[in-house]
């Protein structure tokens, strides 16, 4: 009987990690496709909405670039002269796979986002969880929550026009961008190019942006977790950046989890993170109602799926 029980246990951690894999499969496949799909006329096959928001966050970066370098050169229109070189610099931009699929990652979080508004009324901005921080009794906790409340309001705010500010870049994909630039220009450093780019750097403050200040709240919630990884309880941007922590994986790829075709990452994300499987199941059906549920999943022990979570791990935005 426990040889019986051994062998179905094995069999269902078999299937669950061939589900996993083919999941992958699809995850490595996209940074080329959307490069492709964002260069091509023919994008029918896609969804117009993310390939226009992503059109949208990239011209937006190069635009604010292209603004300051006007000013520093001493250009008589900034906007003529973002204008006339958005688009050039703005396909400079969208080489770069890492910042390709940091837009991605922000298109699909923004869809689930609406999606969740649409059907459930979940706020887009202030969330139960993030209430609750606000209202700590610890005041470094709820000024962070505070500021973090704010920039979601802003994300919401840019997203609705298809924009990205600088600032509410990662700091590695900040200075990728700059250094994109600067080919852009032939990778010459005159006088006025420096100073643009020092205005840049002076202005930017990592810990100041939407992530960071994510990422500052889900490190402190210690093991007050469970509301925070249920989507009507803590938001969406709150939700995926504590479950990227919680799970041991980059947000990005927890963000492309929520996908129809992902949710046996996405099971595997909430079970590492400690939900037990009753609630991974209830968010899934949230999620995704029409999906079916995951099989094995209440075999595997917390640890055990973020093993399995480990040893895939896909690269993403490499």
């Amino acid at each position: 009987m426990a040889k019986d029980f051994a062998g179905t246990r094995d069999d269902a951690e078999g299937d669950l990690r061939a589900a996993l894999s083919r999941g992958d499969q699809t995850l490595s496949r996209i940074e080329p496709i959307l490069g492709h799909l964002l260069s091509t006329p023919d994008h029918s096959l896609f969804s117009d909405e993310i390939l226009a928001r992503l059109r949208g966050m990239l011209n937006d970066l190069a635009w604010q670039i292209l603004r300051v370098q006007a000013q520093a050169t001493g250009q008589s229109g900034r906007e003529a002269f973002a204008e006339r070189h958005g688009e050039a610099l703005a396909m400079h931009l969208q080489a770069n796979s890492a910042l390709l699929s940091h837009c991605h990652a922000l298109a699909v979080e923004w869809q689930l986002t609406e999606r969740l508004e649409a059907q459930y009324g979940i706020d887009p901005v202030l969330s139960p969880e993030l209430q609750k921080l606000i209202a700590s009794e610890n005041a470094a906790t709820a000024s962070t929550a505070m500021s973090a409340l704010a920039a979601q309001a802003r994300f919401v705010q840019a997203q609705r026009r298809m924009e990205l500010p600088l600032s509410e870049l990662p700091g590695d994909l900040f200075h990728q961008v700059l250094l994109t630039w600067r080919d852009y220009n032939g990778g010459r450093a005159s006088d006025a190019l420096t100073r643009a780019e020092a205005k840049l750097r002076s202005d930017f403050d990592e810990g100041s942006g939407r992530l960071a200040l994510m990422a500052r709240l889900a490190a402190g919630l210690g093991r007050s977790l469970e509301d925070a990884l249920l989507p009507e309880k803590a938001g969406v941007g709150l939700f995926l950046t504590v479950l990227g922590a919680k799970s041991g994986q980059e947000r990005t790829l927890v963000v492309l989890a929520t996908n129809a075709r992902q949710v046996t990452r996405l099971a595997l994300s909430l079970r590492s993170a400690g939900l037990a499987p009753s609630q991974v199941d209830e968010v899934l059906l949230q999620l995704h109602p029409q999906a079916a549920p995951v099989p094995g999943l209440a075999n595997l022990t917390a640890s055990e799926a973020r093993s399995m979570l480990s040893d895939a791990a896909p690269e993403i935005g490499g």
